[in-house]
């Protein structure tokens, strides 16, 4: 189980304090979401975010691009530090050669998709990714409400996972508390990106390490379920 604070709730002026405070709370992943203004309607921040946090959190550094043309953004975040990237399958024709690049880079490769598309877009590409993200919010903007109705979703790439035999972490993104987390977990989730519920509490660690508790007894539930 894999908890992923979410940079796009943290303090803006102290972005080093705040990757400082991912790193030593155990986080394994930080998450950074790059919205554009056009993918979705508002813009964060780039690759020179990225490369002022990157020292100062020593694990897995994940961008998230919620961008129209991300062709154009792959290079300057590995050059800033982005150990894996996402792209969305709402990109169509755009999306194999995306995947390839991504993977010339040496990088994770990431596929995301927002809630209402269909789950069966990204099955063609299951193979060619190591990270699904399934978005549990419409993307854009911080601090919104969980979509239940997108668990059928995780349900389904973890069913597919299973049946072709494939590694693929599943992602979710959007409205992550300690609750939304084990509903997610019990579906087959295995990493949480969680901004507000992580980031806004004065002791990160502590949120991590019982967020990360809950997901794993959620999880343990469940295949005794099976």
């Amino acid at each position: 189980m894999i908890i992923a604070p979410s940079l796009l709730a943290s303090d803006f002026g102290r972005f080093a304090h705040e990757a400082t405070r991912a790193d030593r709370s155990g986080a394994e992943w930080l998450h950074l979401d790059i919205m554009d203004g056009q993918f979705v309607p508002n813009i964060s921040f780039g690759p020179a975010v990225v490369e002022a946090v990157r020292p100062h959190f020593s694990r897995y550094c994940d961008v998230h691009l919620m961008c129209e043309k991300p062709e154009i953004l792959l290079q300057p975040f590995v050059k800033a530090g982005a150990d894996g990237m996402t792209i969305h399958v709402e990109l169509g024709a755009q999306v194999t050669p995306l995947l390839w690049k991504i993977r010339s880079l040496g990088r994770r490769v990431g596929l995301g998709v927002n809630p209402p598309t269909n789950i069966n877009e990204v099955r063609p590409y299951l193979s060619q990714i190591d990270v699904l993200l399934i978005m549990t919010v419409n993307p854009g903007f911080g601090g919104q409400s969980f979509i239940h109705e997108c668990v059928p979703k995780i349900q389904q790439a973890a069913a597919w996972r299973r049946e072709l035999g494939l590694k693929y972490h599943i992602e979710v993104d959007g409205g992550i508390n300690l609750e939304t987390a084990c509903e997610c977990a019990r579906a087959g989730a295995d990493v949480f990106v969680s901004g507000t519920a992580l980031f806004h509490q004065r002791n990160l660690g502590a949120a991590v390490r019982k967020m990360r508790a809950a997901v794993h007894n959620a999880h343990t539930e469940s295949l005794f379920q099976l």
